[in-house]
């Protein structure tokens, strides 16, 4: 896709998602005049989701890849380019003032401020039938978004940790039974959170088991079945489930940044207190690249708005540095010097 790029931008969004889609809406509306390299995956998750009932405004829900799109639209209406391909690389400034550029296959944009909302990906089990039963089939990995879809049914938690135990307690209040799969006797959650699991009357510790697979129906339909396989003698049983979810945590997509920002030890962009700036002067970053705790779309959203501000801040209080502008042309700089000489 050919977008038209000024000789230095001011600001480029590189990721896009409610994260990416409402920095590109403030930032426009602020007549910032924004890009952003939304990637070939544009819309991030919500484009693999299907009904979304927990976003305010849109009572009768919604569907991700319709949601993302009109957050799309939206940021477009205000003058918003969109570079539908993936940033391959980051140059990034530590000076104040300073210019970062974003790679883009063979191109290279310079900008003055780079607002980051590459999001996470969870982690998936690998197994056959995870990826056929998901995106409104029976597997899923947010509870929090898809758990109301199974009121009344049998399911599963996949997992050991917090997350599985606060999936598994949320759930409960709409499944009917809820048994938690985890590979060894032990789990890693808290004390607090194991115990609550446990004091539910509908939710059942499966242990020592892990899932071999998700089986549909004899007529190929939605999930119907989990094959769980014992992690100490090798046996197999079935699990009748309509509902499957993966919580074995996320993987932020921080590549690109490793090793010019902070992270933490599971690879998320630290930010300063309670803004989206980094440690890098001119660089935010907003989304699910920066939460492991909420991860939900509001809440992406949410903080996009705030690295918008964010920005709009630093490029108010950093005026452009002007050698900047004419660094590796020098036939600008040549054409310059004869017209002050004339």
């Amino acid at each position: 896709m050919s977008v038209e790029t000024k000789d230095i931008e001011n600001v480029v969004v590189v990721g896009s998602g409610p994260a990416g889609y409402t920095a590109a809406l403030y930032t426009s509306r602020a007549d910032l005049e924004p890009l952003v390299v939304e990637g070939f995956a544009w819309g991030g998750l919500l484009q693999q989701t299907t009904d979304v009932e927990n976003y305010p405004g849109y009572p009768e829900g919604v569907l991700g890849p319709q949601m993302m799109e009109e957050f799309r639209r939206q940021a477009e209406r205000f003058g918003t380019r969109f570079i539908t391909d993936d940033a391959t690389k980051l140059d990034l400034s530590d000076q104040p003032g300073g210019t970062h550029t974003v790679h883009v296959g063979d191109q290279e944009i310079k900008t003055r401020a780079v607002i980051l909302a590459m999001g996470a990906e969870p982690k998936k089990l690998g197994v056959p039938g995870e990826d056929e039963l998901a995106v409104g089939r029976g597997v899923s990995y947010c509870a929090t978004c898809d758990a109301a879809f199974y009121r009344g049914a049998d399911t599963i938690v996949v997992g050991g940790g917090d997350t599985a135990m606060e999936d598994a307690s949320f759930l409960a209040k709409f499944a009917d039974k809820v048994s938690v799969v985890h590979r060894r006797p032990q789990f890693r959650a808290s004390a607090i959170m194991l115990q609550r699991a446990k004091d539910s009357e509908n939710i059942d510790l499966v242990t020592p088991y892990v899932v071999k697979s998700f089986e549909a129906g004899d007529d190929g339909g939605p999930l119907t079945r989990a094959v769980l396989e014992n992690s100490e003698d090798g046996s197999l049983k079935e699990l009748p489930i309509k509902g499957a979810f993966i919580a074995i945590g996320h993987r932020p997509n921080s590549q690109l940044v490793e090793d010019a920002l902070d992270l933490d030890d599971e690879g998320y962009v630290l930010v300063e207190g309670r803004t989206t700036r980094t440690k890098l002067p001119g660089v935010f970053a907003a989304g699910d690249l920066t939460d492991h705790v909420y991860r939900q779309a509001v809440t992406a959203a949410g903080t996009g708005c705030m690295a918008a501000l964010d920005a709009e801040a630093y490029l108010r209080d950093a005026p452009i540095d002007p050698e900047a502008h004419w660094a590796g042309e020098p036939e600008k700089i040549e054409e310059a010097a004869e017209a002050a000489a004339s």
